[in-house]
């Protein structure tokens, strides 16, 4: 990923209506520029830290959770928390090594500095950092880098979804029995009521992979996958990665259809109308 494609990075259409005035408009899409170009720099910064420690040596420790952290996790999120911070010192920052200290804040920054830290430490480079922005419960910009792969996807609430190649747009596949379907976390999914549904859907379904974390997400962005089932998912995980689907076009709830909030465990994300089809198999369960 080039040094410019941060600044170049920085495109945003105006979300508000044609009724509001032309310095609202002109307010809106410089605070929102402000607000992804923070983000880029950010993820940029992480990245660098990242990619430091990727090929070097570094000690790993088992959390609560059974999930490992390293050094190079810890200090990547103080570099995002660093720099979004000095940016904007009245936001709230909610992130997967050193929590939050309140949730409710209006403006929630939301910040997995290594999402798919079990990739990192084996050295393959299915791992990401995760970057979004919270505005009163709705989820409005992501950005979602992957230092080893060298790859960058953003996208701001009303203006669209990009990568370094310029706008993305989802598939027009709209059935099962067209679709390329991608799944994550197969043994919490094989745990749950809509396993068997699972089962018919990917029986039928023209294509299926598994390439979890957020390999798959930028595929579907993309165009090049048509739908996405993860469950044992958390919100830092995913919030960056729904800003950037739902802006390419798709669709993105958790698996009974609700649009992500701060306890989202799952994922249904696809095109409009194969999202409907793959909703209505799933309660079918």
């Amino acid at each position: 990923m080039q040094a410019a494609l941060c600044t170049q990075a920085v495109i945003y259409k105006s979300p508000i209506s044609g009724k509001s005035n032309r310095l609202e408009k002109i307010m809106t899409e410089t605070h929102m520029k402000k607000l992804l170009a923070a983000a880029l720099q950010a993820a940029e910064s992480a990245r660098e830290v990242i990619l430091s420690y990727y090929s070097g040596n570094f000690d790993i420790e088992i959390k609560e959770d059974q999930t490992p952290v390293t050094v190079a996790d810890r200090r990547a999120e103080q570099v995002i928390r660093k720099t979004i911070s000095t940016a904007f010192p009245n936001h709230g920052i909610y992130g997967e090594e050193y929590g939050s200290d309140d949730k409710n804040t209006e403006y929630l920054w939301l910040i997995d500095p290594i999402d798919g830290t079990k990739s990192f430490v084996k050295r393959y480079g299915m791992f990401s950092t995760q970057i979004a922005l919270m505005h009163k419960g709705e989820l409005i910009l992501g950005v979602s880098c992957a230092p080893a792969m060298d790859e960058l996807a953003w996208a701001t609430r009303g203006g669209g979804a990009f990568n370094a190649n310029g706008q993305l747009h989802i598939s027009k596949v709209t059935s099962i029995d067209e679709a390329s379907i991608s799944t994550g976390n197969i043994q919490s999914l094989a745990a749950g009521r809509q396993w068997k549904a699972l089962g018919r859907i990917l029986a039928n379904a023209n294509r299926t992979r598994g390439y979890g974390d957020y390999y798959h997400y930028h595929r579907l962005a993309a165009g090049q996958l048509d739908a996405v089932i993860e469950s044992d998912v958390n919100i830092l995980d995913i919030a960056a990665l729904y800003v950037i689907v739902t802006e390419a076009g798709g669709r993105f709830t958790d698996l009974d259809g609700l649009k992500p909030g701060l306890d989202t465990r799952s994922v249904l994300a696809a095109t409009p109308a194969l999202h409907a089809a793959l909703s209505a198999e799933l309660e079918q369960a």
